[in-house]
């Protein structure tokens, strides 16, 4: 009997199964789409860490090519080897896989035991295990990874819980009257909780599962898309789409989970009314009499003032869209702004402030600058410009009070400027003095550059500090840090004081050397030949382990001219260990690939967020004619024209759009105005480069679907007769 009535129901009601249809495939395809993109999230790190780190997951140190045969004897190990490049001699590394990976921190310790090595000799693939959420028991911080996930599918299934719940709801209030009929004449609370739910699961099964696939599409959609923006970036894997059955059973497990839920709570609710309740209809909303919507009153007149009071009526039911419509707004214009802003300092700070100084950068890595015989064959190179071979050391220099110059001291001096400053007994500063070590032939470009006689006995002193009192971190203003009168200065060994040297200055200067360095604020930059380093760099040491090559190509190579370029560097300094190497044109197109990739991902979300909140209007306008029958019918007693009531609903759809953006455009204009203020940008930068538009679309497109919802919802109202809506309880 409750199958046929249930079937015979949803038959006779399609927009409020329509509602309760729409809301479960959303609710379904966002929870697909969210374990989907963290299965292949997880997938995609766990590729990345085996390709860097290798996939072994124990290993241990000490032992001899016999034990080799008793560890792949034990039980639970899958396989056991030598591994050739951390052994030496007889000294062996054994790397050891498990076949249960999750027994490893209590089964590798019984291994090391019965071989005779303590646990020092042992070492875990922490990074690898983690992946697995396989930790260390006596370690105090397990990894977070699954907790955060779990956490957050929790957040979000409550969130959809909501939504299905508003749409189950408007539907079964709709029939509180049918079923205290059905309650009088002996139906039990129930059987009439069982003929709520079959209904549930007739209208879901289908929704839930068209959402799942959907939503499996739409990861494997995001994933082809992330491979797009990132397709250029170098060091990076292509990302390859993956789908598990268990992930699958998770998502419609989370999926029914939801749907029970969110149709029990309305069905239990409606379940224990008595029948004299069910039969007066207690579950139609209550217009607010005592409370006046003012301002909606004075620019819309009457009509303001009802749809004001029926949104007040139907608060609970709006509070899904009225929350994901605001969310979703604060979320993409602050996600586009910040975006904006960061593009704009980006560029600022890194590319315009580096498009001169390099072409192509070349890192040799554990590589002293003395080592490195193949300068002068870059620098024959075609298409090469420039080239400068140079390494990095940090020094301590100490500087008398009478060496600082006049503007320094009438800031107030080191202590005011940098904030605080340490001196030695006999009452010198120590200043840090980054050391930057050029090549002979780039150290005698960069004397050229300054107009200075070419030598390598000498260093040049970059002799300015920031100024911090009259400038900001963006736009800089230095002073002079020395008087000039020096000419020598006198550098300490920064972990060993007791090591200390006199070089001869050549020039002080301001022009820093043409290379994509970062130069500390309050410290006394200093810039050597090789052949002076090589005198004193035992003594000073702090030598940084790589060395770089800054090089310039012809004006206006493109990125074809520079990739041919860095393959010719690449085959000249294939002898010289790793060697890093990256264009300037090629960091720029990836860096543009990585932002807008980030804000298409970033935007999707938003606009499902926004999907959310407008499912919800359509699920409470379609069902409205239930709800709202009669509210309407008092309005049409009193002489109520059609079109007042057209105007209600476009009042009412102008608020449920325009309120979301209301409440967020004040915390987007205190939050972006905070970036601004943060990052010190000029405001007028920003505000010419702000997303407006994408902004406005974005708002456009809410309005719309919101007016939409509407539109369908008060034309099927205009169309059926008031009365025959009070007289018939399944109208179609």
């Amino acid at each position: 009997m409750w199958k046929d009535y249930s079937a015979e129901f949803i038959k006779r009601n399609k927009a409020s199964s329509a509602s309760i249809v729409a809301a479960a495939f959303i609710s379904a395809l966002f929870l697909s789409l969210l374990c989907g993109l963290f299965y292949n999230f997880w997938i995609y790190e766990v590729e990345s860490v085996t390709m860097e780190e290798g996939d072994w997951q124990g290993r241990i140190a000490g032992v001899c090519a016999d034990d080799i045969e008793m560890i792949r004897n034990f039980a639970n190990v899958e396989k056991a080897e030598i591994n050739g490049a951390l052994s030496e001699g007889e000294n062996l590394v054994a790397d050891v896989w498990f076949s249960d990976m999750g027994s490893i921190y209590r089964e590798l310790p019984l291994i090391a035991e019965k071989l005779g090595l303590d646990e020092g000799a042992l070492s875990y693939h922490e990074l690898l295990l983690s992946r697995y959420m396989i930790h260390d028991p006596n370690d105090p911080a397990p990894p977070l990874l699954m907790g955060f996930f779990l956490i957050l599918l929790l957040v979000v299934s409550v969130s959809l819980i909501l939504i299905i719940h508003n749409a189950f709801a408007v539907s079964m209030d709709a029939r509180i009257h049918q079923f205290g009929i059905l309650s009088s004449i002996g139906a039990a609370p129930g059987q009439i909780f069982a003929c709520l739910m079959h209904e549930a699961a007739a209208l879901c099964v289908l929704p839930v599962l068209l959402g799942s696939g959907v939503g499996i599409a739409g990861s494997a959609g995001i994933l082809a898309l992330v491979n797009f923006f990132a397709e250029e970036m170098p060091g990076r894997h292509e990302a390859v789409f993956g789908y598990h059955p268990l992930v699958f059973v998770l998502t419609m497990a989370v999926s029914a989970l939801t749907v029970f839920f969110s149709a029990c709570l309305p069905a239990k609710k409606l379940s224990r009314l008595t029948p004299l309740e069910a039969i007066r209809g207690t579950g139609d909303p209550e217009l607010k009499k005592k409370k006046r919507s003012r301002v909606l009153s004075m620019l819309f007149g009457i009509e303001g003032e009802l749809a004001g009071n029926a949104l007040a009526a139907q608060k609970k039911a709006l509070r899904t869209s009225t929350l994901s419509l605001t969310l979703s707004f604060l979320g993409f214009t602050v996600m586009l702004c910040f975006f904006t802003l960061a593009g704009i300092s980006t560029r600022h700070t890194y590319f315009e402030r580096y498009q001169d100084a390099w072409d192509v950068m070349v890192t040799l890595e554990d590589t002293e600058i003395g080592n490195f015989a193949h300068g002068q064959a870059i620098r024959d190179l075609d298409g090469v410009e420039s080239s400068v071979v140079y390494q990095k050391a940090q020094a301590v220099c100490l500087l008398p009070e009478s060496g600082m110059s006049g503007e320094l001291l009438e800031l107030g001096g080191l202590e005011t400027v940098a904030g605080s400053a340490e001196r030695t007994e006999d009452g010198d500063y120590m200043v840090e003095a980054p050391l930057v070590i050029m090549d002979d032939p780039g150290f005698e470009e960069y004397c050229r550059q300054l107009g200075v006689a070419p030598g390598t006995d000498g260093a040049i002193v970059l002799n300015r500090i920031w100024d911090s009192i009259h400038s900001n971190f963006r736009y800089k203003e230095y002073v002079s840090f020395l008087n000039g009168g020096q000419d020598t200065v006198t550098l300490q060994n920064a972990a060993e004081p007791e090591h200390t040297t006199e070089i001869p200055v050549l020039a002080y200067t301001q022009e820093t050397p043409v290379l994509r360095e970062e130069y500390a604020n309050y410290a006394l930059v200093q810039i050597l030949p090789l052949s002076l380093w090589e005198q004193i760099g035992e003594q000073i040491g702090g030598a940084e382990a790589d060395t770089y090559i800054r090089i310039l190509g012809t004006d206006g190579a493109t990125l074809s001219e520079l990739n041919v370029l860095q393959n010719e560097i690449l085959q000249a300094t294939r002898q010289s260990g790793a060697v890093t190497v990256e264009n300037r044109v090629q960091e720029k197109i990836t860096d543009d690939a990585v932002r807008h990739g980030m804000m298409v991902i970033f935007g999707a979300f938003c606009v499902l967020l926004a999907a959310i909140g407008i499912a919800n209007v359509f699920s409470n306008t379609l069902g409205f004619l239930r709800q709202r029958r009669r509210e309407f019918a008092r309005y049409a007693s009193v002489g109520m024209t059609p079109q007042s009531m057209q105007k209600m609903f476009f009042i009412e759809a102008l608020v449920i759009a325009g309120r979301p953006l209301l409440v967020t455009l004040p915390i987007t204009v205190a939050v972006v105005a905070f970036m601004i203020t943060a990052s010190n940008l000029d405001p007028m930068e920003f505000l010419a480069e702000a997303p407006v538009v994408p902004i406005l679309v974005f708002i456009f497109t809410i309005f719309v679907f919101v007016g939409l919802a509407y539109y369908v919802g008060g034309r099927r109202m205009l169309r059926c007769g008031l009365s025959e809506a009070l007289r018939n309880e399944n109208v179609v």
